[in-house]
Parts: C-alpha cells; structure tokens; sequence
C-alpha cells in the first residue's frame, strides 16, 4: 500500500497560488541563537519572512503533573528551575502564593531581603538577556564585559544561597537563612562594578550606528497586538504602556520603594534593549533602598504549621520532634481552597494558580510562565523582516526554556 507521509514543515503552511519562487527555512529546534530548543519555520522571498511559525514545546518535562506527587516544600527546587536566569523571583512567587493560602505573615526582614533578592536577580536576568543579543550582533567586548558583572553577581548570591544558578532558598514563610557576615559589604562592592560595566556599555552601543540600524524599527509590536496576546513585562513596556505588577498590584516591600517603571516608544528591538538598560539601574536604585529599610529580626515566621523547629529543640522536645517529622514526611497543611498570586518576573508576570485539598500535597498547580505566553506572539515580530533579524529579535524576547515548555 502506497502510503504519503505529509511533510511536517511544509504542512506548517497552507500552500498558495503565487508561491513560486518562496522558500521553506527551518530554523532550530536545535540552532544555537535559539536560546533553549525552539523551531521557528519560516516562509521567506529572497530574504524577507513572509510568514513564521514558532513551536516550543521541546524542553517539556511535565513539571505541573510533578508538582502533585511532591509536598509543598518539596516543590520549591522544581520551581528554581523555570526561569534558571533569576530563580529566586520563581521561589518567592511560588512560596507568596502557599503563603496566601495558609494565611502566613513572613517577618519584616523576610519581605525586605526577599524584595532586595528578587531585584539582584533581575538584574542577572537582564545582563544575560541583553549579553546574548549583543553577541549574536558581534560585539563581543560588550558580551564579555556583562559576563564579568553577571559572574560577580552570580558569586556573590551563593555567599548566601549556596548555589549559583538555582538556589532553593525561598522558604514557606521566609527564606532559608540569614545573611551571611560582610555580605551587605559585598553587595555595594558588585553595584558599584556593575555601574562601571554598565558606563562601559553605554559607550560601546547607545551611539553605534549599526547596533542601532539593527534594532530600531526591527521587531516590532504594536500595543493593541501586544495586548491582545497577554504579553507583560519588558516587552509590553517596550509599546509606551507603564503596566507593572510591583506597581499596579504592590507585593512584598514595593509599596515602600521610591521607583519608576521604564518604556518606550516603538516596541522595537531597540527599546525592549533601553527598557530593560533602564530596568537594571531602577533595580540598583531599589536594592539600596531595600539595605537602608532592612531591619533586624528572625527571616522566618514563627509558625509551626510551617516553620520547623530550632534543632536544639527537636533533641529536646517530643512535640518539636513530632513537628519536624510530620512537615518533611507530610508536609504543611495548606487549607482547602484556591489562589492565585502573581510577581513581576524579569520577563513579565509570573503567577501561580494552586488548588488544595487541605493535604500536604498540591491538588493542582498551574504556573503562568511569561516566555510562553510571548512565544505565542512572536511571529508578529518576525514576519516582514529579514531573516537576518530573525535572531536579535527572538533574542529580545528573551525566552527561557524551562519557563516555557515547563
């Protein structure tokens, strides 16, 4: 029996009347611009995108379905390895939205230092994203010069996480522990490179006629199209619309913290660059506000439903024993119910949806990843342009794999 096998690329597109001449370029799922496994089919004439068809999906690990067989404590290094660029925004998210579940306070200390974290990862998040895009242009001095400050960065998270990259620090009901000796010290030391590097970057790229003949104009989407599609963060910002979680809904100390929320103009290639440029400095701004506000106490709350017990107590008491046993074997009661609870990630608004059934383990968790969400978006950018720009502008999106395909 003759049987025709369709081609899965060409299928990708309905064929047309006048499509002599036009051809099919596959780009990914394994390339290395495409920053995670992505394939983007494109439709080119000579070398315009006609049309594009972004698929994702290659990096999917089934971490919503994993998250039913683990307890609540369990999940949190599962979730440090969503956006891996800035995990400890993935911990405090996950932990906030149990945390309105169970109705838990953190201390004062706790939300500061989680609110000072989350905008030290931010900014590593950027220096990757805008790194990379530099790179894939060719300026290599710029690219090295940003890895240097994300690596001093980098370092200096695990002085007081333990883990470079994906830290499980985020606690239900704080965080794991407490700042370590002289690192506060350390913290206005990497700043003040940071500032050195940034200078440097400025120089090198703010008035480079091609880094601009690159970027401007390229990549475009509109306000209406971005809203339209659910697009948050950077990308949305890029359109000249200041929406914001940490402004628009205040979490953790935002509400205590002088800041602005950057845009642009065009929502271009060059203004998602000066958006998230902008972004950096607004975080250094609010880091030192956060170390003038921190104040002294304990970093976790003292709640028995989810805190465990100091060990000396453990060894002593049979009811501290019995509590520590039952929240690493069964985890925290989370009461029946449901929520949602949203930060702003350094891509855009990361929230988690959680259902309990009051057992130590999540009836259902959903995580509303932003690099998904934008994937969906992105032929808007792509199609009209060269394939040349094809990679600068998905690199402006900024797509994480494991945020993505989760």
């Amino acid at each position: 029996m003759d049987m025709k096998i369709p081609n899965p690329v060409r299928s990708a597109f309905a064929p047309t009347a006048d499509d002599d001449g036009r051809v099919i370029v596959n780009i990914g799922p394994s390339h290395p611009a495409t920053h995670g496994t992505v394939q983007i089919i494109t439709e080119l004439d000579g070398e315009k995108v006609l049309r594009a068809d972004v698929h994702c999906g290659y990096l999917h690990r089934g971490f919503e379905k994993e998250c039913e067989a683990h307890t609540w404590h369990n999940l949190i290094p599962y979730v440090d390895r969503l956006n891996y660029c800035s995990a400890l925004i993935n911990d405090f998210a996950y932990c906030g939205a149990v945390e309105q579940l169970m109705g838990v306070q953190i201390t004062p200390r706790a939300r500061i230092l989680r609110t000072l974290l989350s905008e030290y990862s931010r900014i590593a998040d950027h220096v990757t994203c805008i790194a990379a895009g530099l790179m894939e242009l060719g300026a290599m001095t710029a690219f090295l010069y940003l890895m240097t400050l994300r690596d001093y960065i980098y370092e200096h998270l695990a002085d007081v996480t333990g883990a470079r990259v994906t830290y499980s620090y985020g606690r239900i009901g704080g965080v794991a522990r407490d700042l370590p000796e002289g690192w506060l010290k350390r913290l206005e030391e990497v700043l003040a490179e940071y500032e050195k590097f940034i200078d440097r970057i400025h120089g090198l790229m703010d008035r480079n006629r091609i880094f601009i003949d690159r970027m401007r104009r390229v990549g475009v989407i509109t306000r209406e199209q971005a809203l339209s599609y659910g697009v948050t963060g950077p990308m949305l910002r890029s359109t000249g619309l200041a929406r914001d979680v940490r402004k628009d809904t205040p979490y953790l100390a935002y509400a205590d913290l002088d800041f602005e929320v950057p845009v642009g103009i065009l929502g271009d290639n060059y203004d998602r660059y000066v958006v998230r440029m902008r972004e950096m400095d607004e975080s250094v701004y609010m880091i030192r506000q956060c170390v003038d506000l921190l104040p002294a106490g304990p970093v976790m709350a003292d709640d028995p439903r989810c805190a465990l017990p100091d060990k000396p107590l453990v060894y002593s008491e049979i009811e501290s024993l019995i509590n520590h046993f039952k929240l690493i074997i069964d985890g925290p009661r989370v009461p029946a119910g449901e929520t949602y609870s949203s930060h702003e990630g350094a891509n855009g608004e990361l929230g988690f949806y959680i259902v309990s059934t009051g057992e130590g383990r999540p009836y259902r968790v959903h995580c509303r990843a932003p690099s998904f969400i934008h994937m969906g978006a992105t032929h808007l950018m792509l199609e009209g342009g060269q394939l040349a720009d094809v990679v600068p502008t998905f690199g402006s999106v900024n797509m994480i794999g494991g945020e993505c395909d989760r």
